[in-house]
This record gives C-alpha cells, structure tokens and sequence, in this order.
C-alpha cells in the first residue's frame, strides 16, 4: 500500500540497515530504487559493478521489503556520450546540442541510443528478472519530461523522411496533404524534407503535427522495445512508468502505456500548481499555495486511471518543499496525508514518497525527503506513519475500481492542434479541459478519462471540452451512445492533416448537432462579455464563435448580442465559447439531473469521490467544515465535521 523511493549509492553501506529496517517499522512495503545509476553499475563500457546492488537489493529485502527495479536510461553516463555524441539531442527552439550534467539527455532518434539502451535493459532484465524480491520493473524515468520528446537532430530529421514517406506513399500525396502550394513549400523528394523547426516564422500547421506524431511514434516504439525485453526476462513482474503530467509528454499517452501491467504517476501537487496556476491571481491562488487546488492532483489521478485503464501507482509522492518550480512552498501540516488518501479514492493501489531522504548535494539537494539529511525525522514522516495506522482501520476496496458515469474524451491530438493553431494567447488546452472536470468535480460527479477508442456505453454523460479532429467512427459510435453529448469550441472543425474541414465547423459533428461555424474570434480574458443561460448572466471569454443553427436546434445560451452561444439537438449539445466556472457548474448540474445522475451540494473547497462501498471527503480549506447531511453512513475515518485540510471515510449503507 505505501512505498518509498530510495537511492542506496547515495548513502554508505553501513547506512543501508537502519534505512531498510526504518522503512519496514513505518509501514512500507516497496522500494523504487536503480533509475538513475547507470554509470554506478557501469562505470565503463562492458564493465559492470553489480556487488552494491546486490548487498542493496539483499538489505531490503531481509526487512521484507519489495524491491521495484528501473532501467537505468534516463541518465546515459558520460562515456557513452563521448563515445556515442548523436545521443545527445538538439534543442528545436535554438538548434543546438543540449549537453551532459543533468538527465534525459537523449535523442530517441539516436540508434547508437537505442541499441545501448536495450543493451542495458538486457543486462539488469537478465541478473534481476527472476530475483524473489523484486516485485516489478519501472521503465526508464518520466520519459519525455523537460521538453525531450523533440529534437532537432539529423537523426531525427532522416528518420522523419522516413516515416513521412512510410505514412504518405508518394511526395505529391503528401504535399497536397499539407497544403504545401501554400509559399511555396512543395518538395520534389521525401530527402528534401526539413524538420518544421528553426524557420524565418510559423511553419506548416501539417507539418508541425506531422512532426509530433511522428516524435510520439519515437518514443512509444523505445518505450515498447523495452517492455518485450523485461517481459521475456522477467516473467511474472510488473511492469510500469512513472508519468509525469500527462499533457507533458507531448505524446500519445493512451498508446504508450498499452502495453503496460499498469500505470503510475509522480504526484507534485505545490510544484506543479505554482505552475499552471501563474495566470491566477494572487487573491484567489493564495488559499491553494500550500494544498494545490482541490481539483489539481485529482485531475492527474484520474487522467492517470484512464490511459491505465484500471487502478495506478502514485510512484513519487511530494513529502515537502521541491525544488524544480518557480516558487516552492511547504505542504500545511496534514496534506502529504491528505494527498495520499486522494490517490487511494481516485484508483491508486500504492503510494510511494519521494524520496526516503533529503540528499545534501547536486541539484536536488533542497528537495524534502520523509527524513532530513541529517537523518532526523521531517513533517512527512509523521504523517505516512498516520497512513500506516489509518490503512490498518480501513480495508480498502481495492479490487474495485472509481464507477463513473461521466467521461471526459481527451487525447494528445487535441492538445497538439491547440498549440500549434493558438489562434489566441489566452487559449490553453490544459486549462480548458481542467475547467470543465472542476466544474463537474464541484458536483461531487466522478470523471473518468477516455479516448476516442474507448466503449461510450458505460456513460451517461460524455464531454469532450476540445475535439478539434473526430473521425467517422467516432461519430458513428456517438449516433449509438445513449448518454448525453457535450462539444466543446474548436471541435470537429479541423482534418486529420489540420486543414479546414470543407463543410464549416463543427465537420463530421453536424451529423450529431446541425449546426454551422460561420466565424471564431479570440478575445482578450480582460475583455469578457456577458451570456445569458436561464435569465442568470455568466461570461463570455477568450475563444467565442458564431454559429448557425439548423432546423430542430434550440439555444440554450445567448452571447450578449443574443446570437446562440450554447446549442442543443436531442442528447447533443455545443457549447461555442469558453466561459466561465459557474456556467458550467450550472449547466453540468443540468444535464446530470436530467441523465440521472447524482450530485451533491458541497462546501467550498471540499471534494467527494466514491470507491467502492467507501465515500472519501477531503477539506481543502483552511477552516473547518461540515459534510452535508445527505452523506449517511459509518464514519471509517474522522467525523461529521472536518478539520483544516482532513479526511473522513464513510462506509456507505
């Protein structure tokens, strides 16, 4: 149920009983360790030091420990750079060659890489595959993270051609595919082919996303190759990674954790909010500083439980101040236990921390650990042994999984088109999609993350907050869903090679809702205007566009001159501007009494998400604050009434 994450080479031998048996008495019962200590277990080529991992692996497990072993691949060591420097990536905004002394310092079009990963793969798979106390493997290390799915590399470049030529067939198929009569960007031969990069300004919208399937490809092929090898030596082990945001790895996460036993997730709720929340202002981010927003590490879990399909793993868990983001402030006291108890009612079977302990040098040296590096106790350590006598009250369901009956249809594509149409300044896939899961948060709904692929019967209600590509076979299994549709702005409206659609926005959709897109205009957030939704005033922003309805269509919301701004058609509906949190509350609460589906009236900053026959509640805010009534249960864990920033369970009748 709880893990740690541990570095053995970092600390002396004689250190290594006392950590392994501190961790067994404060309840955990897996160790990640291995992901980056390459040049640790060869520090020269073919040359292998396997005796301190050994004694490591051996000092875990006599405390009864379960070992999780990572392939070493994030972090190539210096004489395999030197020996092989195409390894090493060419950065896409600059055009130079990003260095050794930090990680992820390859290029996944490198072959010299690609072999002398598998290499190493083979190796540790090999010695520690059928090893009793390692439980399962976690490949490389949030791959892709710090901008590394792209590079601008020759080797990147003839392996496009490549795969522009494996995808197209012929070079007129595909100049006529990206529109290349525009400027005169016609190619006579698939070696003519440049990376969209580095241009005089904007290149080909075709080209560009051309270039990041093809990016994506790269990666899930290397991710791939390295499931078969630990699979073919490590035979009944689980297999893993550790995703970072997902919306981070600039690729097609759905297909790369296919062939995964399950996925995990590196939760970094402060960090990663001073981020995506920087356009917030100060008023409203200030309550969130030291919890994350209420709906932030949920939206991960649940992305999370979706491209899994099933339950996850929170492999790194923040136990403190980080030291990565632009501002990083310490958890308030109760939010490592608060956070850990989300992950467990969102679908997690585990949560590890990162990391066992602070290290006092290189560049992570001001990133808390459960232990200080002085080896004296920090504020997380209380707090994971409070899990570990909790856990013991509570018998979680973990056979079952969340039951939802609303989804939220999300994909890297649609991430990929926003950023490279922008079409406005103010318009951020991530924070539109975010927007409408608070909003169906706030109604206590549970959300589940699906693709297109995915089964629609198992929903009553389906949102697709962005769409901008759709395929006729989605649509199809739209006309056969019987749970209520929501469209987004930007849906249908664009090919699968980002042109136009040819018969207005939203495309294919129209066969779904009969409506045009006759314009789209982008305005600044500042400058707002007002909607109209059941007499009550809500906002108009950003990304707005007029529509024309046809015959059997209803408006269901007015921009301010009164033109349709949200239309409806049977169990479909468009919303045709990003708006406001209140107008989808409002609407989402609509459409879920109307599907059947329960919500619940909850108090600001307190989020609800059932599992199984266990009702988890959790008090963001930093006053108490009561549990409605509805709520009738056996309290498991806590009360009626929560304190600042708790958790109560309740087993449902």
């Amino acid at each position: 149920m709880l893990g740690v994450c541990y570095y053995p080479e970092h600390w002396p031998e004689k250190q290594w009983q006392q950590d392994a048996q501190e961790m067994r008495e404060l309840g955990l019962k897996y160790v990640r360790i291995g992901e980056f200590a390459w040049s640790k277990i060869e520090p020269k080529a073919g040359k292998y030091d396997f005796a301190w991992l050994d004694k490591a692996i051996a000092t875990l497990a006599a405390e009864g420990l379960q070992v999780v072993m990572c392939t070493p691949t994030a972090t190539p060591p210096k004489w395999l750079i030197d020996q092989y420097p195409d390894i090493l990536p060419v950065d896409i905004n600059t055009g130079v060659t990003r260095g050794f002394g930090s990680r992820r310092h390859y290029d996944f079009s490198s072959p010299n890489y690609f072999t002398q990963a598998m290499r190493i793969s083979k190796v540790l798979a090999k010695r520690y595959g059928n090893h009793p106390s390692i439980c399962g493997w976690q490949t490389d290390n949030e791959i892709a993270c710090h901008d590394t799915t792209h590079s601008g590399s020759l080797a990147a470049k003839h392996a496009f051609q490549l795969w522009c030529q494996q995808q197209y067939g012929s070079i007129n198929t595909l100049n006529q595919a990206w529109g290349n009569i525009f400027w005169s960007m016609e190619y006579q031969d698939f070696s003519q082919i440049e990376l969209p990069i580095l241009a005089v300004t904007e290149t080909n919208p075709a080209h560009q996303l051309a270039y990041r399937r093809f990016s994506s490809d790269q990666v899930v092929h290397f991710h791939d190759e390295m499931i078969k090898i630990i699979r073919q030596y490590a035979p009944n082990r689980f297999v893993t990674h550790n995703f970072i945001p997902l919306v981070d790895t600039q690729t097609d996460n759905f297909a790369l954790a296919k062939n995964l036993d399950f996925v995990s997730y590196d939760n970094y709720p402060l960090g990663r909010s001073d981020m995506f929340f920087k356009h917030m202002p100060a008023e409203q981010y200030k309550p969130y500083m030291r919890t994350g927003h209420p709906d932030f590490s949920s939206y991960s879990f649940d992305q999370s439980r979706g491209v899994s399909q099933g339950n996850f793993w929170v492999m790194e868990q923040q136990p403190g101040p980080v030291n990565w983001a632009h501002h990083n402030p310490r958890p308030e006291k109760g939010m490592v236990r608060l956070w850990s108890w989300q992950a467990f009612a969102h679908g997690a079977d585990c949560v590890c921390y990162f990391r066992w302990r602070q290290v006092p040098f290189a560049q992570e040296q001001m990133h808390a650990g459960i232990k200080r590096n002085d080896n004296s106790k920090a504020a997380a350590w209380h707090e994971v042994s409070q899990m570990r006598d909790e856990l013991t009250q509570v018998q979680l369901p973990l056979e079952q999984p969340v039951q939802a009956k609303v989804a939220i249809v999300t994909g890297a594509h649609s991430q990929w088109v926003t950023e490279i149409e922008r079409q406005g300044d103010s318009y951020n896939h991530q924070r539109v999609e975010f927007a409408y899961y608070s909003a169906l948060r706030q109604l206590g709904v549970a959300v589940d993350f699906i693709s297109v692929d995915h089964d629609l019967s198992l929903y009553q209600l389906i949102v697709a907050p962005c769409l901008p590509v759709v395929s006729a076979e989605f649509v199809a299994k739209c006309q056969q869903a019987t749970a209520h549709l929501v469209f987004g702005p930007r849906s249908g409206a664009k090919t699968p090679e980002l042109s136009l659609v040819d018969n207005l926005g939203p495309g294919l959709l129209q066969q779904l809702i009969p409506i045009k897109v006759l314009s789209t205009e982008t305005i600044r957030p500042d400058c707002s205007e007002v909607m109209t939704y059941q007499t009550q005033q809500f906002s108009s922003q950003c990304w707005r566009e007029e529509i024309e309805l046809g015959a059997g269509v209803t408006t269901v919301a007015q921009y301010h001159d009164l033109l349709p701004a949200v239309a409806r058609y049977n169990n479909t509906s468009y919303i045709a501007s990003l708006t406001c949190d209140e107008f989808l509350i409002s609407y989402f609460s609509s459409l879920c009494a109307e599907q059947g589906i329960n919500t619940i009236t909850l108090p600001k900053d307190v989020r609800l998400v059932q599992r199984g026959q266990y009702a988890f509640v959790f008090n963001y805010a930093g006053k108490a604050n009561s549990i409605p009534a509805t709520l009738s249960g056996e309290f498991v864990l806590g009360s009626a009434t929560l304190a600042p920033y708790d958790v109560a369970i309740i087993k449902l009748p």
